[in-house]
């Protein structure tokens, strides 16, 4: 199954999917959903997305030990040097807090206080997410018009508008992915692996690819971009020659 290609207005499916997972039977008794809300605050608008509350349905569900919620700063102040996040039912936890007492001594409570006094409380947090939003919308935007430029009206190619995150998920005809991925590559063009959105790397259809249009410089990103559409249209032209 190839991942849902998101456009804005799509949040009520997500919701649905959600409270699907979170209700769904299972065969095993202890059958567990890791899930990793690394984005919840990384918003490219004013408008803050509201994220489905996964615990609340489990709970409702009757399942309130099926997930287990992570999340870091690690996108948010340094990558590998943040504060981890865990959230569960009260029985995982107990669970949790068991294994971890035999294997630490106990977190870095050095960098917990130097968090809370950088950030201060949410305020300050979405304060600062406003700063990273300044580096990282413009990128987004550029991605976006680089692709609508290009490819507005070619079959088969489309892509997401997040909202947040760090990612713009591309898709392309079935059986194109790989190939323009390493066009890229041979152009000089590092692009995350085709089906790096997939459990194991493996996409059945060969059609998407995941931009991170995150960490280059602006200037570099639009450069980028043109260098990624002209990939794609010579996978597509080479495609009807075959």
């Amino acid at each position: 199954m190839r991942p849902e290609v998101l456009q804005p207005g799509r949040c009520d499916l997500l919701r649905r999917d959600r409270a699907r997972l979170a209700a769904t039977p299972a065969a095993a008794p202890d059958f567990r959903v890791f899930w990793d809300n690394a984005y919840a605050v990384h918003h490219l608008t004013d408008d803050e997305a509201e994220v489905a509350d996964i615990l609340a349905l489990c709970a409702e569900a009757g399942h309130p030990d099926r997930v287990f919620v992570f999340g870091s700063t690690s996108k948010i102040t340094f990558a590998g040097a943040g504060v981890s996040f865990l959230g569960s039912s009260a029985a995982n936890i107990a669970w949790w807090i068991g294994l971890t007492g035999k294997r630490t001594i106990g977190p870095d409570k050095t960098n917990h206080l130097r968090h809370v006094q950088f950030l201060r409380d949410a305020d300050g947090l979405r304060a600062h997410m406003r700063k990273h939003r300044e580096i990282i919308a413009p990128k987004f935007a550029v991605v976006d018009d680089v692709l609508t430029r290009n490819f507005a009206d070619t079959p088969g190619v489309a892509w997401s508008k997040p909202t947040g995150g760090y990612f713009v998920t591309l898709t392309v005809p079935d059986g194109a992915a790989a190939e323009i991925v390493r066009l890229a590559k041979e152009a000089g063009l590092a692009l995350t692996p085709a089906g790096a959105t997939h459990p194991y790397g493996d996409d059945p259809q060969d059609a998407i690819i995941r931009l991170a249009p995150t960490f280059p410089p602006l200037a570099e990103v639009e450069k980028a971009m043109y260098g990624v559409a002209v990939c794609v249209r010579l996978a597509l032209a080479e495609r009807k020659t075959q």
